[in-house]
């Protein structure tokens, strides 16, 4: 029998069980804490930029409520946070 151990996933590791945690509206001023800046909002997408020293960052986060766990890891992922950086901008 050959076993075989797949790293566990980003979005597995995130400890927002309850709703409440994954709104939308505390993803984006967590992420405004670190400097992103909403730009606009068209329907139910909110759109951030981030000005670094050699480009600018894009992120869409979907207003819904709540943030799949998933989605969630995805913009953690395009924003270079850990989710331990983002439990501190909380």
């Amino acid at each position: 029998m050959i076993s075989c151990h797949l790293p566990t996933p980003m979005w597995w590791k995130l400890q927002y069980d309850e709703a409440s945690e994954r709104r939308y509206e505390r993803v984006v001023k967590a992420l405004q804490r670190d400097g992103w800046v909403v730009v606009r909002q068209k329907g139910s997408h909110i759109r951030l930029h981030k000005h670094t020293r050699m480009e600018l960052l894009k992120l869409t986060i979907p207003a819904h409520r709540p943030i799949k766990r998933s989605t969630l890891a995805q913009i953690l992922k395009q924003a270079r946070l850990t989710i331990e950086e983002f439990e501190s901008l909380l």
